[in-house]
């Protein structure tokens, strides 16, 4: 080929760079006229559900092509169901993409039998928010007024399967010493939050402290609950000196087990696409989440609803599988041994 004459070579790099602008273009032009279904790794009227629709109304228009989105809901196993779905049967072209639950990240630990998916290999686009988890017992129904009262009385509190209000107070009962009994059977924070006004559970261990404010703020504003605990990797400005869960481990090994559990929340609502969705396509997509952040009529629609929206680009949600991924064997084994004894 190095001898090729110059008008050759000529004709060999014009087809090579209309060869690449035809990819580029196709990228451009693959969703137009097409739909994006978005699946909710939850149930309708919780907090990802409601997050998931907002993000739909605004998201085709940040996508070349501008296709429609369709919202469908896929609340079982704690949302591992999404997850298997979207790794071994969604197409992988882009056109299905999933609100997945946080407890993605550590799925393999908690629920080893019905994770059939890497996490490492799905695309992660985006996540809708970050958050802080806190623990709050009804005051009508529930004695607790303390933080000191979780390791003193028992606390009746509703869990939602394979998920974050269910494993949460299984691993503070194991690490730091609490009396949570959880009543699983739950989809949803929503119908949990209902079961606490009917006076079928006390409380909640792990319920985000933006969905608290936006979904049930009277809760707040007329004292019907009482916050003892909240649940991060840093303590949450707005929550003032309530106690944070990380400051009563005992042993290093159970601050570490902790750690990982809370590092989920810097993904909290995490996005993500199947495995084998063209490069090309995928940086159209987290793109268009990184413009989502910066749309005002995206953060209009979050206040008239009131949901606290905050994108974190899909780079950094990458780091922080890294982080998961690579945390040593002996802190993940605590972990999956603290979560064992109450495994369903």
């Amino acid at each position: 080929m190095n001898d090729l004459p110059g008008h050759r070579w000529f004709f060999v790099l014009a087809a090579l760079a209309a060869g690449l602008l035809s990819h580029s273009a196709g990228a451009e032009d693959f969703y137009a006229g097409k739909s994006i279904t978005f699946i909710v790794g939850s149930g309708v009227g919780g907090g990802y559900d409601l997050q998931a629709r907002l993000a739909s109304r605004h998201l085709g228009k940040h996508i070349p092509g501008h296709p429609s989105i369709v919202v469908q809901n896929m609340p079982a196993a704690g949302g591992i169901a999404a997850c298997n779905y979207i790794y071994n049967t969604a197409p992988p072209d882009g056109t299905v993409i999933s609100l997945v639950q946080r407890n993605v990240l550590v799925a393999k630990l908690t629920y080893p039998g019905g994770t059939r998916f890497e996490m490492e290999r799905f695309h992660w686009l985006a996540s809708l928010n970050s958050e802080t988890a806190v623990v709050l017992a009804w005051n009508e129904t529930a004695p607790h007024r303390t933080t000191k009262d979780l390791f003193d009385k028992e606390l009746i509190v509703g869990g939602v399967n394979g998920a974050d209000p269910e494993i949460t107070p299984r691993l503070y009962n194991a690490l730091i010493g609490t009396k949570f009994k959880v009543v699983t059977g739950y989809t949803t924070t929503a119908q949990v939050a209902l079961a606490i006004e009917r006076g079928e559970v006390q409380g909640i261990a792990d319920w985000s402290w933006s969905s608290i404010k936006s979904v049930r703020p009277a809760w707040l504003r007329d004292n019907k609950v009482t916050l003892l605990l909240q649940g991060a990797l840093k303590r949450e400005p707005e929550l003032g000196d309530l106690p944070l869960a990380l400051d009563n481990d005992k042993e290093a090994a159970d601050r570490k087990a902790l750690e990982l559990h809370f590092t989920q929340k810097l993904a909290a609502r995490p996005v993500i696409a199947p495995p084998g969705v063209p490069r090309d396509r995928v940086a159209l997509l987290r793109a268009a989440f990184k413009t989502l952040g910066k749309d005002p009529d995206f953060f209009a629609d979050a206040e008239r609803s009131r949901q606290e929206i905050g994108i974190v680009p899909g780079e950094e949600i990458d780091a922080v599988v890294k982080l998961v991924a690579s945390t040593p064997p002996e802190i993940t084994d605590r972990y999956a041994k603290a979560f064992a004894p109450e495994r369903k």
